[in-house]
């Protein structure tokens, strides 16, 4: 079984975007491994109980055949040529232990360890093409044509791969960039939260840097391309990816080396204990039948199931409280975690901007609600991030919210309207008095954005909006703390000021802002060259890379992207920013459990190995042993499905 990003041959050959609809996710069904896995399942869930009431062995003989064919034939034929080349693979020892088990009549125990094997297979097949899907749609982010101007000044729409380096495009109002490139003319308010996290639009004017797949508000841009398009950000964040989710090979090599002694010491002892015996005069079916029982009760099965349960039912409990951990390996890595990385815009705060401040200006004879509504009322047409935040501030508080007449917009300006007959214009300060100038100072170098109601010419206040932290933010922070025994870092694409009151409300001293994609993944691969196992926390497609570097990776779910979704490890799905530590103190109390379980089945192999080698161990005392030790360790692991398990994690969390 592989895990890769890379896409196949045939989509290799497709261009980037085909068409302007978005790509289709890969059904659960389409994949061979899940068709085969599901044949298996329903044949021994038909033979099962045909068996167990007695029916005769030609009513569910062949129903376990079935399955042992769909299930088992795609792993032994991967092992068989695995062996061609010299390798064992553990998943062929597990055919071959499931027809050993069939060939001593334990039919149905073979035939669960191949339906077992093939669910597994099959999982892990669907993460893989979910992950790929959403890899290759964020190339959709940018737009399949561009307006590119000639020498002469005409305009030409041509692909968005045509384009060079030194090419002037033009970017009209509600439009994607198509390349990243520099401001030539023109001036507009850019929303480019996919590249950097920032929760508002950045005004873009002559000299500025724009990227493909960012949209385009108000105002048109010429821009001079500065980068091919499989060199832009976008196409650099899909290798990033790629790239980042490979590191994580050195694990899978080391699992495969264990898989491989073990696999090979299983055969070399099968061997030597039907071998040897039979050398100093036993008789063949005795050797045999000796070396079939030591098969079965030297087999893995109890410990799969010693460190499967266990984390299987911490990913029910944690799915039940709104935690999508995507395997039994994630949520076992999430107890490692000894280093936090958390991303700002929709994951320590909400996500989108609200009025914090309302202040008057001295001389104003306007009230707070007067001034919130007038402001209100002059934002009402607009479809700015900011002028939405004013609108819903007003209404929040229950203000009238008049008419608006004569509505204007300037880019990186503002907006200007008749209300009740009074000129209100709402946007950037500009030019003034001592102390009003004192109050904007304030509220920008605390964080927020200052906004200014001119009301018939004179200044009349000044409004403060900022993203919102979330409640649990500040409390989910010393609870990471704890739990990592190191405070964590904050990454964020945005502004130092907006990063530093956001980093000070939540208790965080060590913030980086300003941070592109590669800046947050080059953070965290510095972290995990320090030797620690990094959780990163994030929500948006400038996270992916990050996401997919880390130890573990967790994305906010509510707000976050497909391509943050798909890569991150396990998903925030209610965004309850305090069910990370929680997610990680269950982890932790599944891995205690998981010990426990290679404890009770190492104890139970060893002693029914033992009393095989040493002695006369009938097959069915052998098998009872067996299965009992895989009922106890299952039973064992149950433990974390029940609600106070949650409530105990909550609470170390």
């Amino acid at each position: 079984m592989t895990s890769t990003l890379t896409p196949r041959p045939a989509e290799r050959a497709e261009p980037a975007r085909a068409g302007g609809g978005p790509r289709r996710r890969t059904r659960l069904l389409a994949l061979p491994e899940a068709r085969w896995a599901a044949a298996a399942t329903v044949s021994f869930l038909l033979a099962l109980p045909l068996q167990l009431t007695g029916a005769p062995a030609w009513a569910w003989g062949p129903l376990y055949a079935l399955a042992y064919v769909t299930g088992g034939w795609e792993p032994g034929w991967e092992g068989l040529k695995a062996l061609k080349e010299r390798t064992l693979d553990v998943d062929l020892l597990m055919v071959v232990a499931a027809l050993g088990a069939a060939s001593i009549g334990q039919v149905m125990d073979g035939a669960l360890l191949i339906v077992i094997f093939a669910t597994s297979g099959a999982l892990e097949a669907l993460a893989t093409a979910r992950t790929a899907d959403s890899v290759r749609g964020l190339l959709d982010l940018a737009p399949a044509t561009a307006t590119r101007i000639a020498p002469d000044g005409t305009e030409h729409t041509v692909p968005v791969e045509d384009l060079s380096v030194g090419d002037t495009v033009l970017v009209r109002p509600g439009e994607r960039v198509g390349a990243d490139g520099t401001v030539l003319d023109g001036a507009g308010e850019v929303d480019q939260a996919t590249i950097t996290g920032e929760p508002l639009p950045v005004a873009k004017s002559r000299g500025d840097e724009v990227f493909a797949g960012t949209l385009n508000g108000t105002g048109a841009l010429r821009i001079r391309v500065g980068r091919d398009a499989s060199d832009s950000v976008i196409a650099r964040i899909v290798r990033m990816v790629q790239e980042a989710s490979e590191t994580k090979a050195p694990t899978q090599l080391f699992i495969e080396k264990v898989e491989q002694r073990y696999s090979l010491g299983m055969v070399a002892a099968t061997l030597a204990v039907f071998l040897v015996p039979l050398a100093f005069g036993e008789q063949l079916t005795d050797a045999l039948l000796r070396a079939m029982t030591f098969m079965i009760v030297a087999s893995p099965c109890a410990v799969v199931l010693a460190t499967m349960p266990p984390l299987l039912s911490a990913i029910a409990n944690a799915g039940r409280h709104g935690v999508l951990v995507k395997s039994a390996v994630v949520m076992e890595r999430l107890g490692q975690v000894d280093a936090v990385a958390l991303d700002k815009t929709g994951t320590l705060t909400e996500g989108s901007p609200r009025v914090t401040d309302v202040r008057v200006l001295p001389g104003s004879a306007l009230g707070q609600g007067e001034l919130l509504a007038l402001a209100a009322a002059a934002e009402q047409p607009s479809e700015h991030p900011l002028a939405r935040a004013v609108v819903a501030a007003a209404r929040d508080r229950g203000l009238h919210v008049p008419g608006a007449r004569d509505f204007t917009s300037a880019p990186g300006v503002g907006v200007t309207a008749l209300v009740d007959g009074r000129t209100v214009a709402v946007g950037a300060p500009a030019r003034l008095a001592d102390t009003a100038a004192e109050t904007a100072t304030e509220l920008e170098e605390s964080g927020r954005t200052a906004v200014l109601v001119v009301v018939d010419g004179v200044p009349a206040g000044l409004l403060g909006i900022a993203d919102r932290l979330r409640p649990d933010a500040a409390s989910t922070v010393a609870s990471l703390t704890a739990l990592a025994e190191t405070a964590p870092v904050l990454l964020t694409g945005d502004n130092a000021r907006a990063a530093a009151r956001v980093a000070a409300e939540a208790g965080i001293a060590d913030v980086r802002a300003g941070l592109l994609p590669q800046d947050k993944l080059t953070a965290v691969q510095e972290l995990e060259r320090a030797g620690r196992r990094v959780l990163v926390v994030g929500d948006g497609v400038n996270d992916a890379p990050a996401l997919a570097a880390a130890h573990t990776g967790v994305a906010m779910g509510r707000a976050g992207s497909d391509l943050a979704l798909e890569t991150a490890d396990a998903v925030v799905v209610r965004d309850e920013l305090a069910a990370v530590p929680a997610v990680v103190a269950l982890s932790r109390r599944a891995r205690r459990l998981v010990v426990q379980n290679l404890v009770i089945a190492g104890v139970f192999i060893a002693g029914l190995v033992v009393w095989d080698l040493a002695g006369d161990l009938p097959l069915p005392l052998g098998v009872a042993g067996h299965e009992g030790s895989t009922v106890l360790v299952g039973l064992n692991g149950l433990r974390l499905l029940r609600e106070s398990a949650w409530r105990r994690a909550a609470a170390e969390g």
